[in-house]
């Protein structure tokens, strides 16, 4: 049973931890991910983006495929469906599929239409029952083809998106999506700390989690972030535990071409990547 991430959210805002969003990609990486929450009874978002979506065939096929393995696998922490970073259009798709949470990324119109198309999408999913996510100041690096420059959003624009009636709020503070590079400023916490002041309870979520430093992750915690995206970090381990398994030639031992055998030990990456994350966010028996 999929739920939305107000209350897990809320949860997590006055319990001082964040629950992770981690993107998944296919069916291997959706059930390490799931499995690995119910091992470490941990809440869990499972972000989807648009090309991430279409890769698997449509949202319809994304949310058939969650809802038959959370109950193939008996899974029963809070699981959250959620698009991320979804255009318009895309939004209302995923809202229509059945996914439990969206991200509408206005962040690239102007103010003034980001808040006339935020509040039709939040109109749309409250009727649902769906929790919607707002972005405010483009955020840097790349995702899905949309650039940033590790942008800082205006506090008084979060302000203004987060009384729409949002229930999670992404605010640009100086995060990247991707690997950081080397002359990477590191987070604004002055604005962190500014925009919560003026937009709390609402939760807060810091997009671009992979290579940020442990102690900035639980810094920005502290000061109200209750949700971290985590894609990259997932995306790397799996890469790397494939081309261990293919350059020590395992894949021509007797059926070790078997795409079972083959996904195997990158399946395993995933799930150690996602506990670490879920320890140093603090969600661990927080389900």
């Amino acid at each position: 049973m999929l739920v939305n991430a107000k209350e897990a959210l809320k949860k997590a805002k006055e319990g001082k931890y964040a629950i992770g969003q981690f993107n998944i990609n296919n069916l291997e990486w959706t059930k390490a991910i799931l499995l690995t929450a119910e091992e470490c009874n941990s809440p869990v978002i499972l972000g989807v983006s648009e090309g991430a979506g279409k890769y698997m065939c449509g949202y319809k096929t994304v949310a058939a495929m969650v809802n038959g393995m959370v109950d193939e696998l008996n899974i029963t922490v809070p699981v959250i469906l959620h698009l991320d970073h979804g255009s318009y259009e895309g939004a209302k798709k995923a809202i229509e599929a059945g996914f439990s949470s969206v991200m509408f990324d206005g962040s690239h119109y102007g103010i003034e239409e980001n808040i006339e198309k935020t509040k039709e999408i939040i109109a749309l999913a409250n009727a649902k029952g769906i929790s919607v996510e707002a972005e405010v100041g483009a955020i840097g690096g790349e995702e899905d083809g949309v650039v940033g420059s590790g942008e800082v959003a205006d506090p008084a624009e979060c302000k203004q998106i987060a009384d729409l009636g949002v229930d999670i709020l992404a605010a640009g503070i100086g995060n990247i999506h991707g690997k950081y590079p080397e002359n990477w400023a590191g987070l604004n916490f002055d604005v962190l700390a500014e925009i919560e002041k003026i937009t709390s309870p609402m939760p807060l979520v810091l997009h671009g989690g992979t290579g940020i430093p442990a102690d900035m992750i639980k810094k920005a915690i502290s000061l109200g972030v209750s949700k971290i995206n985590v894609n990259t970090e997932c995306q790397l381990s799996f890469a790397e535990a494939t081309r261990k398994y293919i350059e020590a030639g395992k894949d021509l031992e007797g059926k070790g071409f078997d795409p079972r055998k083959l996904l195997a030990p990158g399946f395993e990456a995933i799930k150690v990547t996602v506990k670490e994350k879920m320890e140093l966010f603090g969600s661990i028996n927080k389900a």
